[in-house]
């Protein structure tokens, strides 16, 4: 196939890259600067405006841009570029497929589990509705920005895309050194379950939703068996062989993180329902098992 693929250079952007053209697949990369090479298409998100041209000839497209979350304090001005990077960007990209001539077959829209806001102990699957906080209310405008393709005719998936364990970038990129040097440990209580996904299992999961055409809507993207923070700081310590002593109580975090340390202490236990009933088979299915898959 034909596909586009916008956030090439992330993490999961560039994995799911190299793996479709590793299996003979034509990716087109849109890319904010000026396009330096044939398989570019220079596009500007938030400023509405993409070559439609370009994308002719595309079956599919996977939207993975946006600025990282946990990068910078959530200042009012990092709020605006977290939510126009997504809710401007997923819009142009939407409208722009919707009025070619020949759209896509499929887009598919990489979200997050943060619209489901803090469930507790709660398990939820993608029948529960949306949480409440800015995360929540972020990727309830950011999904409802693809619907010019969904009203097109084109096939939309809603990836909602837990905590990505890999080493090389992403949240999870910034723990291995922590508990490599021996400094790691839980955060707050320790009892918030943080619902991740094997890189391999993410861009395995993302291959399979471009040719299920049964799968539109949201899609959970995590693995089937959520761990809780303290369960994942032992695994940690296990895989790595080192003590976890420390405990960054929640009032610090708060301090540190400002708005943003509600998100990482608060729980979020996800499970990936739909994926499971189309026949996916996650490969690293367990936290210690995603772990292992990223050393």
């Amino acid at each position: 196939m034909r596909i586009a693929v916008t956030g090439s250079t992330g993490l999961i952007g560039s994995a799911l890259t190299r793996s479709l053209r590793a299996e003979g697949h034509e990716v087109l990369r849109l890319v904010r600067r000026p396009a330096a090479a044939d398989d570019e298409l220079r596009w500007d998100p938030t400023g509405g405006r993409v070559d439609a041209a370009g994308l002719a000839g595309c079956e599919a497209v996977v939207h993975l841009a946006g600025a990282p979350v946990g990068a910078r304090r959530w200042t009012d001005s990092y709020k605006r570029e977290l939510r126009d990077s997504r809710v401007l960007g997923t819009r142009t990209l939407a409208g722009a497929l919707a009025a070619l001539d020949a759209p896509p077959r499929t887009l598919i829209v990489g979200t997050a589990i943060g619209y489901y806001g803090d469930t507790g102990d709660r398990a939820v699957d993608e029948s529960a509705g949306p949480g409440s906080g800015f995360l929540a209310e972020l990727c309830q405008d950011w999904e409802a920005a693809a619907e010019p393709a969904q009203d097109a005719g084109i096939r939309t998936v809603l990836g909602r895309t837990g905590l990505v364990v890999a080493r090389g970038g992403g949240a999870w990129g910034r723990l291995f050194p922590l508990f490599k040097a021996g400094l790691g440990g839980r955060l707050g209580s320790g009892r918030q379950f943080w619902s991740h996904i094997a890189l391999h299992d993410h861009v395995a999961a993302l291959r399979f939703l471009l040719e299920e055409e049964s799968l539109s809507g949201p899609v959970n993207l995590t693995a089937p068996e959520p761990a809780t923070n303290r369960e994942v700081t032992a695994a940690m310590g296990r895989a790595l062989h080192r003590p976890t002593p420390f405990a960054v109580p929640a009032p610090v975090l708060r301090v540190a993180l400002g708005e943003f340390a509600a998100d990482v202490l608060g729980s979020q236990r996800v499970l990936p329902r739909r994926l499971l009933g189309a026949g996916f088979r996650f490969a690293f299915p367990t936290v210690t098992d995603a772990i292992r898959a990223a050393l």
